[in-house]
This record gives structure tokens, C-alpha cells and sequence, in this order.
């Protein structure tokens, strides 16, 4: 697999060998040993899986202090803009954002380390996006930076009145207003 380092410390962007012949193709969507040592050491305990729509967007969500998570992402079917934001205090990236189109055909995948907020938007008729994580999920450390922060500066190849957004979504604050309680200086890995 190539890394490809991001102006976010951490974030890389992951290209699999894929090895097609006539009967289709096949990769290593994932291997312990490489990523320990190309990324980081890490120990994956929880998958997910969402299919969404054309318009769909998710985020621009993390979880808090300590139960704060590192997603490794990829989009198995369709197309998808995917998004993580600096969201510690005191980098010298804060509030900066690194994007990358995630599809079926590129079989790229989007390393998110714990500090960062992700989010993505659906470009594609339908996606099927999947993701790992280091931490399990706990809804009462739930948080988020509104989608449409337009100080984020991020261009979601969507129209914003065709976007699909839950009830949660919509209730995210701007990142001037985000209570956020990682430091630059916290061990998050």
C-alpha cells in the first residue's frame, strides 16, 4: 500500500495494490502488520457500515475526551467526498480540512486520527461507505462541527439547498463555538 501524508498531520490517504485480471480484481483492504508500521501502531475494535443517497451528508462528527476515536474510512460502492477538520487547540493546522473523493473505482481509503472531525457527502446515486475504528462508540461523548461552518472553507461538490442531513447534523454549532477538549499537547494515540 502508498501513504500519501496530508497537510494534516496524521491524516494520510491510502492506496491499495489492486491486482485485475479477467475475472476481476483482488486487494489487501487491510493488513495489521503495514499499517503499524506505515501509519501507526493502532488496534481496530469496531466496523461500520452506512448506504446512503445522492445528497446525503454525515458529520462533521467526533468523539470527546476519552473516548475519543481514529477511523479508518473507505467507500466499497458508489462515491463519496470525505472530509476530517484539525480540531485541536493549539495546532498549527486548527480548523484546516483535508478532502479526498473516496470511490469504488479508486479504492483509496482516508486515515482520520483521534482530534480530527470527519464527515462526508454522498456524490454518487447511492454509497455503501465502511469504517473502523480504535474506540468503541459512546453516544454520551457525541460531537460535532456544523456541516455548513462556512469559515471551514469546505466545497462539498453538493449544492447545500439538495443536502440530506439528520436532526443530530443539523444541531452542530460552528467550530468558533465548538466546546472542544483536545490540546495539541494531549496523547491521543
Amino acid at each position: 500500500m502508498e501513504i500519501i501524508k496530508t497537510i494534516l498531520d496524521g491524516v494520510v490517504i491510502i492506496e491499495p495494490r489492486v491486482f485485475k485480471d479477467v475475472r476481476g480484481y483482488f486487494f489487501e483492504s487491510f493488513s495489521q502488520q503495514e499499517f503499524d508500521k506505515k501509519v501507526m501502531p493502532i488496534k481496530f475494535v469496531q466496523d461500520n457500515e452506512s448506504m446512503s443517497s445522492y445528497g446525503v451528508m454525515r458529520g462533521l462528527h467526533y468523539q470527546k475526551m476519552p473516548y475519543t476515536q481514529s477511523k479508518l474510512v473507505r467507500c466499497v460502492k458508489g462515491a463519496v467526498l470525505d472530509v476530517a477538520v484539525d480540531i485541536r487547540k493549539g495546532s498549527p493546522t486548527f480548523g484546516l480540512h483535508v478532502a479526498v473523493e473516496l470511490t469504488e473505482d479508486n479504492y483509496r481509503q482516508f486515515f482520520i486520527p483521534k482530534g480530527f472531525a470527519h464527515g462526508f457527502a454522498v456524490l454518487s446515486e447511492t454509497a455503501v461507505f465502511q469504517y473502523k475504528c480504535d474506540n468503541f462508540y459512546h453516544p454520551e461523548t457525541d460531537g460535532g462541527i456544523s456541516i455548513r461552518d462556512e469559515s471551514l472553507g469546505i466545497d462539498w461538490k453538493i449544492p447545500m439547498e439538495a443536502a440530506i442531513l439528520s436532526e443530530k447534523d443539523l444541531k452542530h454549532t460552528c467550530l468558533k463555538d465548538a466546546v472542544l477538549d483536545f490540546n495539541i499537547n494531549d496523547r491521543l494515540y
